[in-house]
């Protein structure tokens, strides 16, 4: 089998995305406990709006050999009481390690086998842990800009449902960023663009991401352009 190569360009503009990083990060870190896996970190860019101030190990897994350099580099200036590792690889490398918590941020719509890849995770969860996976929502939206950067599909409530391993029962699922669907629409059907640019990232996450903290809760979590789900790997009595 070949060195893993990602074929997106996007990870460095979509870092400077603040604001969309700080609304998800607030949907996610009630659920961060113990031990964190974080798979596909990328370039790390999701770590300093998810931390928790918690003292258990975070383990980011990329499998990208060049992004896993960067990632090195970003985690070593981590001011945090976590002993942080980045390890190049998947799953697979992992043999035997368990975690409280494993993370997929806009990673698993990457991943021919979602299903298969899934329940690898699951066995690497510890009794009352957590799953949680962030992924680009709605197949009808899907684009150039999801072609380009290697999506096999986006998802939604039945799709994630239908996800469930077998060890796990699915405690939530929302939506995200409900006025952001109309430049993902837009870009669906009329612009047809395989990457944003900076200007529209910018006025996305300036203008539309804070418009969508306030409809998002208006609308209950009913519909957003990206979707959270969020399992537990039930403790034995």
């Amino acid at each position: 089998m070949g060195e893993f190569k990602y074929g997106g360009s996007e990870l460095g503009l979509f870092a400077a995305m603040e604001n969309w990083k700080t609304y998800l990060s607030r949907q996610i870190r009630p659920f961060l406990r113990g031990d964190i896996l974080e798979v596909g970190a990328g370039i790390g860019s999701n770590i300093r709006f998810l931390e928790d101030g918690g003292n258990g190990r975070w383990v980011c897994l990329e499998p990208d050999a060049d992004l896993h350099r960067q990632l090195l580099k970003n985690i070593a200036g981590a001011d945090s009481r976590r002993k942080y590792d980045a390890i190049c690889g998947t799953l697979a490398t992992l043999a035997g390690q368990q975690f409280d918590t494993i993370i997929y941020i806009e990673v698993l719509e990457h991943i021919a086998n979602d299903r298969e890849e899934l329940n690898e995770a699951a066995s690497h969860l510890r009794n009352g842990g957590r799953l949680i996976v962030v992924a680009p929502a709605h197949q009808l939206l899907f684009s150039a800009f999801d072609v380009a950067i290697g999506h096999f599909r986006r998802y939604n409530r039945a799709m994630v449902r239908n996800l469930t391993p077998a060890s796990l029962q699915l405690e939530q699922i929302k939506y995200l960023d409900c006025v952001g669907m109309i430049l993902s629409a837009a870009n669906a059907f009329i612009l047809r663009q395989s990457m944003p640019t900076k200007a529209q990232l910018g006025f996305w996450d300036g203008w539309m991401v804070p418009l969508s903290r306030l409809f998002d809760r208006l609308f209950l979590y009913s519909v957003g352009k990206t979707i959270i789900a969020i399992w537990r790997k039930e403790a034995l009595v």
